[in-house]
């Protein structure tokens, strides 16, 4: 049913308040503040057919109204009007991102470091571990007499966690020889295409294949851990009222902290969705119940960079929440397409 522009507003004016409020909206309240010149008699009308159309609900029988998940939904893709950041929050996004980009560990916390702080809710993040991602260099670095660090840079990240061993009688020299070779036989080539390689191709590995084996069972290892998760202000839903309740707080929690139900948070399913929009109370298994989840997928140069999203209350600022992951994506895109 298409609802009249009157019931719209009057909707838009409901979500609008309950998100500032937390309080439940009363025709009262709408008459007096937002529009003095329709009677209250038939706001009250308005309100109870919204309420039977399933957009709003009563929590009591004298309280006003809430707002339903498909309130929320309608609000997001009609009513809502598009917020604006101020220059001292765009500013504050450019110089976060412009500090360090050089990896792409440091674009997603500092990512998600930004999106809480500038929304005051949770922020979530998934970087996929690409296997098409091509190698720019590879170190090798003596660790302990038995250990290597293997570093190793991609065109969107550098590995740096992977230790491998090496024979205990292997020289520093010909340690950095093998790390020679190695790179000079990866470089350009993708994660995928090396893990696929045999040392016999190359005539001058000069017998150092158990070097060659490790790393690329390092690479292997780094394509089945194959996403990066980060979360930032998880303590922030503890500031919202609806979240006074520990039992809520701990269901949160569970799923915020695990990293297969943040994975199925954010998925996209393959789809490129600027901003993608899930209600917990809409039946989103994933998502807890009173929380909804915004989240966006940001590409840079054609390389799928991550999926971030902030998660909170039902009574988000939604407004807020998609123009800092907006601004978020243009400014990422703009300063690591031009590095």
């Amino acid at each position: 049913m298409e609802l009249s522009d009157r019931k719209k507003k009057i909707l838009q004016i409901v979500v609008d308040d309950y998100i500032d409020t937390a309080v439940p909206v009363s025709s009262k309240s709408i008459t007096e503040k937002y529009m003095s010149n329709v009677s209250s008699a038939t706001i009250r009308s308005e309100l109870s057919a919204l309420e039977e159309l399933g957009f709003l609900s009563q929590p009591h029988t004298s309280a006003g109204r809430v707002p339903s998940a498909e309130a929320y939904k309608l609000y997001v893709n009609e009513l809502m009007v598009k917020d604006d950041l101020t220059v001292e929050e765009l500013d504050y996004i450019k110089e976060a991102f412009n500090q360090k980009t050089q990896n792409i560990e440091s674009v997603l916390k500092n990512a998600t470091k930004v999106i809480s702080e500038l929304t005051s809710y949770t922020s979530v993040a998934v970087a996929p571990h690409d296997g098409n991602d091509k190698i720019i260099n590879l170190k090798l670095f003596r660790f302990k007499q038995d250990k290597a660090l293997v570093i190793i840079v991609t065109e969107t990240k550098l590995l740096k966690d992977n230790y491998i061993d090496v024979p205990p009688q292997m020289t520093d020299e010909q340690l950095n020889d093998a790390g020679d070779i190695l790179a000079r036989m990866f470089t350009g080539r993708t994660v995928e295409e090396i893990t696929l390689m045999s040392p016999e191709i190359e005539d001058n590995f000069l017998g150092y294949k158990n070097v060659f084996l490790n790393v690329i069972e390092a690479l292997k290892e780094y394509i089945r851990n194959n996403e990066d998760i980060v979360l930032e202000g998880e303590d922030k839903i503890l500031d919202h009222p609806e979240y006074s309740d520990v039992g809520k707080i701990k269901n949160f929690l569970s799923v915020v902290t695990s990293k297969d139900k943040v994975i199925k948070l954010l998925d996209d399913n393959g789809k490129d969705i600027e901003i993608n929009v899930k209600v917990g109370s809409d039946g989103y298994d994933d998502v807890p119940e009173d929380c909804s989840l915004i989240s966006a997928t940001y590409n840079v140069n054609g390389k799928k960079l991550g999926t971030y999203g902030v998660i909170g209350p039902s009574r988000m600022d939604y407004q807020k929440v998609i123009a800092v992951l907006e601004n978020v994506g243009k400014i990422l895109e703009n300063i690591l397409s031009n590095r």
